[in-house]
């Protein structure tokens, strides 16, 4: 094997983004990318491999919206603005790497797979100021995680109810009613072409920063990221 020389460039991994900005994959900045680059990703990333009961596959944008309408639902309070952008990006890395992989899959792909999207996740969590999970309430987001996960496996994707819980290995309840049809008025289970899922997925984000804003503005502490 050749030594690498030294002064050499550091590996790289461009991807381009809608905006015409570029990202590197590898080593990737918080600031180069824009929330709707984000939103046009995760709109383009697809659930389930791309599998589709439905004309359109499943976004990564529309199940991040789905699992933020759970945790508001069983919620005995309103979220907090960082608790609902925790949820809402708890799977924004995957629109960046294209690739929404499923957990026995990334064992298989091993470390260099997961520094890679650690990275990419921890830019994210920097550009929107996100803290580390606390685990209460970590475990309370797996829970709406894989809730959302077993329903769109059998309504979206096409499994059914057996192949969940005997082939999947999901254990979790399978919803029969859409959290997303009392927000949106949309059709039950049904994916949402990728501009409807961008711009949603857009509008809560935008929403939900401008919503930390003003709260941290009116406590009169410093303002963070996305405050107009």
């Amino acid at each position: 094997m050749r030594e690498m020389k030294i002064g050499a460039a550091r590996p790289r991994a461009w991807t381009r983004l809608p905006s015409g900005l570029r990202l590197d994959l590898i080593n990737p900045s918080s600031e180069d990318w824009l929330d709707s680059d984000l939103a046009i990703r995760l709109s383009r990333t697809y659930r389930w491999g791309g599998e589709s009961a439905w004309t359109e596959p499943l976004s990564v944008a529309q199940h991040c919206l789905t699992v933020l309408a759970l945790r508001r639902e069983w919620s005995n309070s309103p979220l907090t603005p960082e608790e609902a952008l925790h949820e809402l990006l708890h799977d924004a890395e995957e629109g960046f790497i294209g690739f929404d992989c499923i957990s026995p899959l990334k064992g298989v792909l091993g470390q260099p797979f997961k520094d890679v999207s650690d990275r990419l996740m921890s830019a994210i969590c920097t550009r929107y100021d996100l803290p580390a999970w606390r685990p209460d309430i970590h475990l309370i987001h797996k829970r709406a995680d894989l809730i959302a996960a077993a329903s769109e496996a059998v309504h979206c994707a096409g499994w059914t109810h057996h192949e969940v819980r005997d082939v999947l290995g999901i254990m979790h309840p399978i919803l029969v009613v859409d959290p997303l049809v009392k927000i949106y008025d949309c059709a039950p289970w049904s994916p949402w072409p990728s501009n409807l899922a961008a711009e949603r997925f857009l509008g809560e984000l935008s929403f939900l920063l401008k919503l930390r804003c003003e709260e941290e503005s009116h406590q009169n502490t410093n303002f963070t990221y996305g405050c107009s």
